[in-house]
């Protein structure tokens, strides 16, 4: 049978690295924050439920939240977003990653 190491939401792309599940950002959701004024990103070990909110997005007087394709913990970040968020409007959607999950049930990737 084939691994399915490679799944997509709405708003995320979720690639299971036979470790860490990496999380990033759709075409569609690189295009939603372009306006976007700050990324409020969850901190590593930090433990998600499916569904509950994950990234806070400030748009100058609005906020708008992604929620967590996954159960899980955040194993790990990537940090250049808080530099620079323009890392996240990359050509190649596989180099705007957000943030990595450790101890997710398979099955709920499966699911997705």
């Amino acid at each position: 049978m084939k691994k399915i190491v490679f799944k997509e939401t709405e708003h995320f792309w979720i690639l299971f690295n036979g470790k860490e599940y990496v999380v990033g950002l759709t075409k569609l959701s690189q295009q939603a924050l372009k306006t976007a004024t700050h990324l409020e990103l969850p901190k590593e070990l930090q433990a998600f439920q499916q569904g509950e909110p994950l990234i806070e997005c400030n748009f100058n007087q609005t906020v708008s939240k992604f929620v967590s394709p996954l159960t899980g913990v955040i194993s790990s970040i990537n940090e250049k977003i808080n530099q620079d968020m323009q890392v996240l409007h990359t050509e190649d959607e596989l180099d705007a990653w957000v943030l990595a999950f450790k101890d997710v049930e398979q099955d709920e990737f499966i699911a997705l």
